[in-house]
């Protein structure tokens, strides 16, 4: 008896030295877990996840009993009777210790556990172990066992940067808890007690082990009847590594909010589980990647074949015989002599370390016959016809492409490395194209990020071509010039002449003597006429009537900073650097009807308990609200105790008249002129304009209906031509013709309203005049009121003639 009271003695003394060490376990239910900063598009779809720690959250009720059961059966089958500490087991694990020097089974229950995870170092002292015994004896006391495993299942380590059973499970299997089936749950359930050196990915045979034993164990307590264990034992390993599993792909969008993020809340964005809503619309978004990717592998492949990628061996053997699994690949060479199971584990291994690039998937060369190809991809292996390959032609320079092809050997042998896109559902032959380009789409009203792609490649957001690439717009900036000059008492009649002309202008440095894209002159011509064609003299002249500064002052407010426009006759060319979001933003203001919004890309964003942190709230294309009315309102919602803001009005920039003016021209930019591929789209909402720099370094256009305002920008990072034949008429547009068609499919038409004091009036083409009566081949032309041409044009003797000698043929606007 004395030895027992000597040893509960001890217990006591040990246990008041320890006791007031021991932390408050309700802190465990306010504990944060480290869960990772998650963007999201505006419907909810996850785009990019970024943090060290993969976790995912889940509730007990959540969890299905099955894993419960599995998982239990693996760490602690008593966990529901004992008090927190099984003292058998620290015992019979102490005993092993002292008599064979190893450590054969545990003694840590699941309360243990969390005790040491939530609370204490994993150093191996007596001290800490046995505040690891005091601590989970006062855990059972103050939580429910439901509370105790819900704690348990979030925290533990699991491998691959999984925390959490939750996050496990689609790390190893891309799926949610309740998806997974009983070998997969047993699987996870097995992985706590060596979670790196034991996962199915970096050890599976070691893993597939543990899994039978859970299994087994699960049998051996009756969790589970025979039938289901020798079938889950049975099952082979599924798992595999997979990343955040993203839903849409929008890289650069999820690089601007993660800095957003970062810049507001610091590190803490990484842990905190903030949850990023940004303005994408995951469809446009979509859409984006497709067009942009499609449109500069067009591109590409119109300029021929770079050379072929590297050749993985291909090992030689008689009489050799593919896997059952790949029966198609067997006959690939004749007579056969390939031997396709040592051959195929190396394909297999590069083929596992080349991600999708977005449209483009990774693939070999498996065989090549005279007019078509096999390739082993994946999912296993395919026909390339030769429609996919035929277009192969060697790239000479961005002029020039070599010979036609006669076989597919010419550019492709078995084991080559390339890469193919599924068109019209059948493979081609593509390589990653040198050439780059950006898109971005704006929601007029208020500026909301649709869309936003910053380059050919998803996998590389480092340089953000949308918000980052400073290119001349060219042509594309020439409706902010002719807005500026409606503005300032020009009309769309106005009759500049196209003829040639020399600058000596001290602030361009030489004698500068500028041309039309055509090389030809087409003596006087019409605004209208002029923008559509995109005549730069024209242009040139009209700026020089203006003035730089005065059209600088009524360009800036539309969002373009004044600091980078050129303060010289250049600017009526767009020659001034913009990027693609800046050249949007100003377009959104022709899309809106006249009002300056402000782009943005971060909706809001919220704590990992849905509460809001921070909400933008952007100003929006309206009617001006007096100062007096826009207070009243907001007293009337303060004295009802409403939060709710009130919309803040975007500050209108060009009035509605200018605007229509400038809106009918560039609506003819589509239908007449060198924006007519945007007919493909039958709507009659649309209007833009299209930009090819000199030398065709830069292709653009940007365009717009009421819903939706879309700049796209072709070219090469270092900027060189494209190619003599390359404008934005035929580069860039396709794209954007490709991304409008999938962006506004179920979009009704918005027409423009014709404002109060424009009229149309019938005038001569030649002059801009009013037209005689009878005059054939008149024209309507719309004015402001005070603006309507007073003079009557006088009849021509043969209009006809001299219209096509000048080059100005008749025309019906409407």
């Amino acid at each position: 008896m004395s030895t027992i009271a000597g040893a509960g003695l001890v217990m006591m003394a040990i246990y008041l030295y320890f006791a007031p060490t021991l932390p408050d376990t309700q802190d465990l239910l306010d504990t944060e877990l480290q869960t990772p900063l998650r963007v999201y598009t505006q419907d909810g779809r996850l785009i990019s996840e970024f943090g060290t720690k993969r976790r995912s959250p889940i509730r007990f009720q959540d969890t299905p009993p099955r894993f419960i059961n599995a998982l239990l059966a693996s760490e602690d089958d008593g966990f529901f009777e004992h008090m927190g500490v099984d003292f058998k087991g620290l015992a019979r694990a102490a005993f092993e210790l002292l008599s064979t020097g190893q450590k054969r089974s545990g003694g840590s229950t699941i309360t243990m556990q969390v005790a040491k995870n939530y609370y204490l170092s994993s150093e191996k002292t007596f001290s800490r172990k046995f505040t690891e015994i005091l601590l989970a004896l006062k855990i059972e006391k103050a939580l429910t066992k439901q509370q105790i495993l819900e704690l348990y299942l979030n925290k533990i380590y699991l491998g691959k940067r999984a925390y959490g059973i939750e996050a496990a499970a689609q790390v190893y299997y891309g799926k949610p808890m309740r998806e997974l089936n009983l070998a997969q749950q047993a699987m996870i359930a097995g992985l706590p007690q060596a979670p790196s050196a034991a996962n199915p990915i970096n050890n599976p045979e070691r893993a597939l082990k543990r899994r039978n034993y859970v299994l087994a164990r699960m049998r051996e307590l009756e969790m589970i009847s025979q039938q289901e264990f020798e079938q889950a034992a049975k099952a082979p390993i599924t798992a595999r590594y997979h990343g955040p599993e993203s839903e849409v792909s929008a890289p650069y969008v999820a690089e601007m909010a993660r800095q957003f993020a970062v810049e507001r809340y610091g590190n803490a964005a990484y842990t905190a589980g903030y949850r990023v809503i940004t303005s994408v619309d995951s469809k446009r978004q979509q859409a984006a990647n497709e067009a942009l990717q499609r449109g500069l592998l067009n591109y590409d492949r119109d300029h021929g074949w770079r050379g072929q990628g590297e050749v993985l061996p291909v090992v030689m053997q008689s009489d050799s015989q593919l896997p059952d699994a790949q029966p198609s690949v067997a006959d690939a060479q004749s007579p056969a002599q390939v031997d396709w199971q040592a051959t195929l584990p190396a394909w297999q291994a590069y083929l596992r370390d080349q991600p999708d690039q977005g449209v483009l998937k990774a693939a070999i060369v498996s065989r090549v016959d005279d007019k078509e190809a096999w390739l082993y991809t994946r999912q296993g292996e395919i026909r390339l016809p030769w429609s996919g390959i035929e277009w192969a032609r060697r790239h000479v320079n961005v002029d020039i492409i070599g010979d036609p092809l006669k076989t597919a050997g010419e550019v492709l042998e078995p084991g080559m490395t390339v890469w193919y896109e599924m068109r019209d559902g059948a493979p081609v032959l593509a390589q990653q194209p040198e050439v780059e380009g950006a898109l971005v789409s704006l929601a007029p009203e208020d500026g909301a990020v649709q869309a936003l792609v910053g380059g050919f490649s998803p996998a590389s957001n480092s340089f953000n071509r949308a918000i980052q690439a400073e290119r001349q717009p060219g042509s594309a900036f020439k409706p902010f010039v002719y807005s500026a000059a409606l503005a300032n008492g020009f009309t769309p009649a106005t009759i500049i002449n196209d003829a040639p002309v020399v600058f000596e202008d001290a602030s361009l440095e030489n004698t500068w003597r500028p041309q039309n894209v055509s090389g030809k002159f087409y003596g006087p011509t019409r605004l209208r006429q002029a923008l559509y064609k995109s005549q730069n003299l024209v242009s040139i002249r009209v700026l020089k009537r203006l003035g730089p500064q005065t059209a600088i002052d009524f360009i800036s407010p539309f969002g373009i900073p004044a600091s980078k426009l050129n303060r010289d006759l250049s600017l009526a060319l767009g020659a001034s650097a913009l990027s693609p979001m800046e050249l949007a933003t100003g377009y959104a203001v022709f899309a809106n009807g006249g009002y300056a919004v402000e782009p943005y890309v971060i909706d809001r964003i919220e704590d990992d308990d849905g509460q809001v942190l921070f909400e933008h709230h952007p100003a929006q294309a309206c009617e001006a609200v007096a100062d007096d009315l826009q207070q009243l309102e907001q007293d009337m919602q303060r004295s009802l105790g409403l939060n709710t803001p009130t919309p803040r009005c975007a500050p209108r920039v060009i009035d509605e008249r200018t605007h229509f003016l400038i809106l009918t021209m560039m609506q003819d930019v589509v239908k007449r002129g060198t924006g007519k591929r945007a007919l493909a789209l039958g709507r009659n909402d649309l209007a833009g304009k299209t930009g090819t720099t000199n030398d065709q370094k830069d292709a653009w256009f940007a365009g717009f209906n009421p819903s939706l305002a879309t700049t796209v920008w072709v070219g090469f990072d270092q900027p060189v031509t494209l190619g003599r034949w390359a404008y934005g008429s035929n580069t860039a547009l396709p794209i954007w013709v490709d991304y409008m068609k999938q962006a506004l499919d179920g979009v009704a038409e918005r027409p423009y309203q014709q404002p109060e004091g424009i009229v149309s009036v019938r005038i001569d083409p030649e002059t801009g005049l009013l037209a005689p009566p009878q005059q054939s081949g008149a024209i309507f032309e719309y004015f402001r009121q005070e603006n309507v041409p007073t003079e009557m044009a006088k009849p021509a003797a043969n209009s006809e003639q001299e219209q096509q000698k000048s080059g100005i043929v008749p025309e019906q606007l409407f």
